[in-house]
Parts: C-alpha cells; sequence; structure tokens
C-alpha cells in the first residue's frame, strides 16, 4: 500500500516535470548542457589552480558530453523511442556529396593555414614536416582522438543534433545559427578557467567572433548535407585537429594566435556564405526536421 500510494504521488509530479520540458524544449537542453559539464569539470578548474592535487585531465574530456546527455535526455522525454532512433540515424547518416567531405577535411585545413601563415613570423618559424608516413599516422591517430574525446562528439549530438534543427524553425536559420552561436561560446566560459584556450581578456573576444564565424559554416554545411550529424562531428574534428598536429609545426603560434588564425580563415568564407545564402544558409523550409 504504501509503495502504490508513494508511486501515485509521484507520478503526477513526474508527468507536470515532462510537460514543461516538452514546451520548453531548447530551455531546458541548454540548462542541462550547460550544468551537466560545468559541474564535470569543476575539478580540472581546482585542479588549475592549484586549490586540489591530481590529473583531472579525463574530466575535461567528459565534460564535452553535456551536450550530447543533454540531448539524449530531452529528445526521450520529448519524442521517446522513436526520436532516439532518428536522432542515432542522423548520427550514423555519413551520405553526402564528395564536395563536403573535401571541404570538411581538406578545405578547412587550408583555411586554418592560411590564418596562421599570414600572421607575422609564423611561416618563418614554420621547421618541417616529419616523414610523410609518418605525418599522415600521426594526423589520422590525433583525428579519430579528438573525432571521440576531444569535444565533437559530445558537443555535435547536442548542437546540431538537437537544438539546430529546433533553432531554425522558430527563429530563422540566421538569427537561430546567431543565436546557437552565442550559447556555444559561453558554454566554453569555464574553459576559460583554465589554461585550455588561453587568458579570458585577450582570447576570449577573438574566440567569440571565431566561434560566430564558424557557426555559420557548420549551419550552412548541415543544410546542405540534410541534417546530418556525422558530417557535423567531421567537421568539429577537422577545426580541432590541427591545434595538436599542425600547429607545433609552427614555433611562435600560441593560443591566441592559433585563435587569431581561425578569426582570419574561418571570417571570409562565413561572410561569403552570408551574402551569395542571402542568409538562408542552405536551409529550405520544406526540409525535414526531427
Amino acid at each position: 500500500m504504501g509503495t502504490s500510494a508513494a508511486s501515485g504521488q509521484s507520478s503526477p509530479a513526474s508527468n507536470n516535470s515532462q510537460q514543461l520540458m516538452r514546451k520548453h524544449p531548447l530551455f531546458f537542453f541548454f540548462f542541462m548542457a550547460y550544468a551537466f559539464s560545468w559541474i564535470i569539470l569543476i575539478p580540472y578548474v581546482l585542479s588549475a589552480w592549484g586549490i586540489i592535487a591530481g590529473d583531472f585531465t579525463f574530466t575535461f574530456a567528459l565534460h564535452t558530453f553535456g551536450p550530447a546527455l543533454a540531448a539524449i535526455i530531452m529528445t526521450s522525454v520529448i519524442e521517446g523511442k522513436a526520436g532516439l532512433l532518428s536522432l542515432w540515424s542522423r548520427i550514423r547518416q555519413w551520405r553526402a556529396g564528395w564536395q563536403w567531405y573535401l571541404f570538411i577535411l581538406v578545405g578547412i585545413q587550408v583555411l586554418l593555414l592560411i590564418g596562421i601563415i599570414i600572421q607575422p613570423g609564423a611561416l618563418a618559424s614554420f621547421h618541417g614536416l616529419p616523414p610523410l608516413l609518418f605525418s599522415v599516422v600521426y594526423y589520422l591517430v590525433n583525428f579519430v582522438l579528438v573525432f571521440f574525446l576531444g569535444g565533437p562528439l559530445g558537443e555535435e549530438i547536442g548542437w546540431r543534433g538537437f537544438a539546430l534543427p529546433r533553432m531554425q524553425p522558430r527563429y530563422g536559420p540566421l538569427w537561430g545559427t546567431l543565436l546557437l552561436g552565442v550559447l556555444w561560446v559561453f558554454w566554453h566560459l569555464a574553459d576559460f578557467l583554465t589554461p585550455v584556450h588561453g587568458g579570458f581578456l585577450t582570447n576570449f573576444p577573438i574566440f567569440f567572433l571565431e566561434v560566430m564565424a564558424l557557426v555559420i559554416i557548420f549551419t550552412w554545411v548541415f543544410n546542405h548535407t540534410r541534417g546530418s550529424i556525422f558530417t557535423a562531428i567531421l567537421l568539429h574534428a577537422s577545426v580541432d585537429t590541427p591545434e595538436v598536429a599542425l600547429v607545433p609545426l609552427f614555433l611562435v603560434v600560441d593560443q591566441t594566435s592559433l585563435t587569431l588564425a581561425g578569426l582570419i580563415g574561418f571570417g571570409v568564407p562565413a561572410l561569403l556564405i552570408l551574402i551569395l545564402t542571402r542568409g538562408r544558409l542552405g536551409y529550405q523550409s520544406s526540409q525535414e526536421q526531427p
């Protein structure tokens, strides 16, 4: 009797919570994405400040899965098993035109390298590539590690898997994209409490502009690959991998100049995409939304 009564009393509260989450899916998604990630990152931040001892690097990798966890929970609440299967199918959706893979796997690297080498002293500090085979294997290994553990997998299931398909119909492709960009930037605020992104006052304004350029490119690719989460993860990995695989080849490039290189390299294409698509970013109002 006691168990049945407790169950009967908790059910209305649970139903009310679910109804509220269904009514405000974006609010609860971002609330959970921020909360999960920032709470998980606390030991890493305290360690970086010297308050606690120990290596908490694993928590940095773990905190990037906050958006994915939030997306899975919200999708389950809103759409149930069918929604989770749809989300999984878009994670496995790899079919896209070869030109998109060329842009993601080669074009992104070229744009970032252009942003690096036009900075004073960067090209002169280049100290050459290791043997070709070693360079290729080294880059591929780092790409796979970044893909799964460096942020792309954990973030993109949330940002492009859950949030963007709901923000574009509601706010329009441009304003929905820019709003997502702002929320994506500020999700990284906790990272700036550590050495990962460099100094807050120096790097955050540049980082903000870089991400706002990137988010336009991400939406453009996302809309042209039929909402593929896989290509979004791949694109994110292509943006992040050079930091560990290519940038060390330039002795004078630090975190600030790397962020500036991203702003330079991605800013111009983002502006061209805005102009050429007239702010539509490849979005079709009739395209299927989850």
